[in-house]
């Protein structure tokens, strides 16, 4: 509703207008435009000038919008995490989770090398796997810019992780990857997606996905539980 244009054209009382209804918008919502107006101390007139940046036609308008924000905005109930984690106990382990873990350590046990990508929270699990990996003897390295550049045949495997599997800058990094030979093992939580079906091998964990305003908290403790596993069971095979 308040966009980044629409606060940068406010003038000053207009932002102080704006202030007020920021903190107040269950309050705003059923005022009188004079009410409001006695709140603020600004006019009538300034709070219509306020209500057409909005693209309102007047202050009914303008509540009417302001509610259906505020009912969009709620706060949403979030899963208790224990459930999140029985839902992936249940889901994936009695698939071929272990199977597909066994696959992928045999790959990265014959490469020099591993390169893990990511973004966002993904990124961060991406780091942590580089250094997880390292610290169980098989060199790994987080490349988190999509445009590092690489010129070289690798006899490498790469490691994207990504939740929603269609985050553009780590397709577009799979791809550079893989036209210099880098095989790829994916982590994501469907193995429908883009990411998934460009990958060598996919392990897929299978978790409710979970949104809150724009942030995607869907659980991650799957991911460490893959790569940890993935870890150990390649230093079991390269012993």
């Amino acid at each position: 509703m308040f966009t980044t244009e629409v606060i940068a054209s406010l003038n000053e009382l207009e932002t102080s207008l704006y202030n007020y209804i920021s903190q107040n918008g269950d309050k705003v919502a059923y005022m009188r435009i004079r009410e409001l107006a006695d709140e603020t101390h600004v006019s009538t007139a300034t709070i219509l000038r306020f209500c057409r940046k909005l693209n309102c036609e007047g202050f009914s308008e303008f509540k009417v919008k302001l509610k259906l924000h505020l009912k969009e905005n709620k706060t949403i109930t979030l899963k208790n995490s224990q459930h999140s984690v029985m839902e992936f106990f249940e889901r994936t382990l009695t698939g071929n989770l272990e199977e597909n873990i066994m696959k992928a350590a045999s790959a990265v046990s014959e490469a020099d090398s591993v390169l893990f990508i990511g973004i966002g929270s993904s990124g961060i699990l991406a780091e942590y796997g580089a250094r997880y990996f390292s610290s169980l003897g098989k060199f790994s390295l987080y490349i988190k810019d999509p445009h590092f550049p690489i010129h070289a045949n690798l006899n490498s495997v790469t490691i994207a992780l990504s939740v929603s599997g269609e985050n553009k800058f780590t397709v577009t990094h799979i791809n550079q990857l893989k036209q210099e030979g880098s095989k790829i093992i994916s982590i994501t939580n469907t193995k429908h997606s883009t990411i998934a079906k460009i990958s060598d091998i996919n392990i897929p964990y299978y978790v409710t996905e979970e949104l809150f305003e724009n942030a995607n908290i869907t659980t991650q403790v799957p991911v460490i539980y893959i790569l940890e596993s993935l870890a150990r069971e390649i230093y079991r095979l390269i012993k």
